[in-house]
C-alpha cells in the first residue's frame, strides 16, 4: 500500500473476488468509513487499473486501485456565541439538545444561526471530515424539529458514529403529535422513500422496487387525545413514540401523512400550517432520545431531551402529560 496526504494506492487482495467494489474497499480500508468512500466513488475519486469504476462494479482480485482525497476545506461556518443546551460533552463528541427554529449546519439562505455556528464559538476544534459548512455534524434534524442531537469533535470519533449509524445501531426516538387516532396502538410504516417527482421540496413514498431508498418506522401510540374546539381533522390526536429504523430525509412525517396521521402543524406534509388553539407554529416532532456507543470508549451511552415547551403545552391543553424517560 502506497500512501500520501491526499492520495492513496492499494492492490485489492485475492480473496476480494467477486465482490462488488465499494464491499471490496469498505474490508481492505476498515479505518475508513463505507459513507465516505462512496462519495470519493461518486465523485470519480476512485481509479480501478486507471479508470472510474461504479459501486457494483465486481473485482477479481489484483486490481490497482488509486484513491484522491478531497483537501480539508477551510472552515466557512463562523463562530457565534449562541447559547446551546448541552446534555453531555468530553474530548470526543458533544450531545445537545437543539431548540425547533435552529438549522443544523449553514445553507442557502441559512448562513448564520444555525447549530455549526454556536459549535464552533463552544467548541474548540471540530471534525473537519464533513468539509467547511458541516463540521462535526454526523446526522441531522430538520430546522423545526426540536431535540437531542450528537456532533463530533475529532476525526475519529466522526468515522465511528457514522459507522454506527451506517450499520444502524444507533438508537433514535420521537415524539410526535399527529392528527387521528390509530387503529392500533402498536403499528410500522414501510415504504422507499424518494423526492417527490413534482412538488421539488417534497418527498414521498414511491412505488418502484428500485425508486427512492428503504425506509421503515415504528410507532406506539403514548396517548389518544381530543382536539380542543372539536373533533376538527380526522377525529381527535394522538402523542406518538417513533422509532425509524433508518434514517431518510422527513422520514416520520412522510410516512404518518402517508398513513393518514399527519405531524400537528405540519406545513409541507400536514393539514395547515399552525394550529392556534394549540399554540403550535412549527410541526410538532421533537428528537426524545439518541443512544449510541461511545466512539472511543464503547461505552454505551442513553441521552433524553425533555420535550420542548410548545410540544408540551399543546398536550397539556388536550388533557396529555409529556411521558417520563
Amino acid at each position: 500500500m502506497d500512501t500520501s496526504p491526499d492520495s492513496l494506492e492499494l492492490i485489492l487482495p485475492p480473496d476480494a473476488a467477486g465482490k462488488r467494489l465499494d464491499v471490496a474497499l469498505a474490508e481492505a480500508l476498515p479505518e475508513r468509513s463505507r459513507s465516505f468512500l462512496a462519495r470519493l466513488l461518486k465523485d470519480g475519486a476512485i481509479l480501478v487499473n486507471g479508470r472510474e469504476a461504479k459501486p457494483r462494479f465486481k473485482v477479481q482480485g489484483g486490481e490497482r486501485i488509486e484513491l484522491e482525497f478531497p483537501e480539508a476545506e477551510a472552515i466557512e461556518a463562523r463562530p457565534e456565541p449562541i447559547p446551546l443546551a448541552v446534555l453531555f460533552e468530553d474530548a470526543d463528541v458533544i450531545v445537545v439538545d437543539k431548540p425547533a427554529g435552529m438549522v443544523t449546519h449553514p445553507s442557502k439562505g441559512h448562513a448564520t444561526g444555525t447549530l455549526v455556528n454556536a459549535l464552533l464559538a463552544h467548541c474548540a476544534d471540530l471534525s473537519g471530515i464533513n468539509g467547511a459548512l458541516r463540521p462535526g455534524i454526523v446526522h441531522r434534524l430538520d430546522r423545526e424539529t426540536s431535540g437531542v442531537i450528537v456532533a463530533a469533535k475529532n476525526d475519529r470519533a466522526h468515522r465511528n458514529l457514522q459507522e454506527q449509524f451506517m450499520a444502524r445501531t444507533v438508537r433514535k426516538t420521537y415524539l410526535a403529535l399527529a392528527h387521528g387516532q390509530p387503529a392500533k396502538d402498536r403499528f410500522a410504516c414501510e415504504g422507499r422513500i424518494g423526492r417527490h417527482p413534482s412538488r421539488r421540496m417534497e418527498m414521498t413514498v414511491l412505488r418502484g422496487p428500485d425508486e427512492g431508498r428503504a425506509a421503515h418506522t415504528d410507532f406506539e401510540v403514548l396517548a389518544r387525545l381530543p382536539l380542543p374546539g372539536g373533533e376538527r381533522g380526522g377525529g381527535g390526536a394522538c402523542l406518538l413514540q417513533a422509532s425509524p429504523r433508518t434514517g431518510r430525509t422527513h422520514q416520520i412525517r412522510v410516512h404518518l401523512a402517508k398513513a393518514g396521521h399527519p405531524v400537528f402543524a405540519d406545513g409541507l406534509y400536514g393539514r395547515e400550517g399552525e394550529l392556534p388553539e394549540l399554540g403550535l407554529r412549527r410541526h410538532a416532532l421533537h428528537a426524545w432520545k439518541l443512544a449510541f456507543a461511545h466512539p472511543r470508549t464503547q461505552e454505551s451511552l442513553n441521552f433524553t431531551a425533555r420535550l420542548a415547551e410548545d410540544m408540551d403545552e399543546a398536550l397539556r391543553r388536550m388533557g396529555g402529560t409529556a411521558p417520563v424517560a
